[in-house]
């Protein structure tokens, strides 16, 4: 039997359920705070990519552009070691040099390990600490969790990707 291969193609239409769903497993539902803005955002309604191996979901990256940068808006590698999260950050970062954009930016919080040093073995710098800026998006959205992994879920790290 072949391996299954991993495939990356764009969001689309017919797909809002599926990434609704994926969204919801993994951030308690769809809207996401905007890095820096101070709002919140539909997550679902936003451009992303979608990658699959063989017919099964294997993972979700939406996007948002804005002022010469794209915001990765939520990331989720549903089959985790498989590369799904670079292939799907490579998606996003193809998007943003073919557009002219300057850099991929993002939010994470302090108890995401995992993904801090995913995202600085890709090539992101962490650029700022917002101390206590897990309380402000909070205040938008109260179901974010007070802890994960024993780790009390207080700042907000923001990295960037000059492209």
């Amino acid at each position: 039997m072949l391996p299954m291969t991993l495939s990356v193609r764009p969001i689309e239409p017919h797909d809002l359920d599926m990434v609704s769903q994926v969204l919801r497993d993994s951030w308690g539902g769809t809207t996401v705070v905007a890095l820096g803005r101070g709002e919140l955002i539909d997550a679902a309604a936003q451009p992303g990519f979608i990658a699959e191996i063989g017919d099964q979901v294997a993972g979700v990256i939406t996007y948002a552009e804005h002022d010469g940068s794209v915001e990765i808006v939520t990331i989720d590698a549903v089959v985790p070691g498989k590369g799904v999260g670079k292939a799907l950050l490579d998606a996003v970062r193809a998007v943003a040099v073919e557009r002219g954009m300057i850099r991929l930016s993002l939010i994470t919080t302090n108890d995401n390990t995992h993904a801090l040093r995913f995202y600085q073995r890709y090539g992101f710098d962490l650029v700022a600490l917002h101390r206590n800026g897990v309380d402000r998006a909070r205040a938008l959205k109260p179901g974010i969790p007070a802890e994960a992994d024993g780790i009390p879920i207080k700042h907000e790290l923001e990295l960037e990707l000059i492209l």
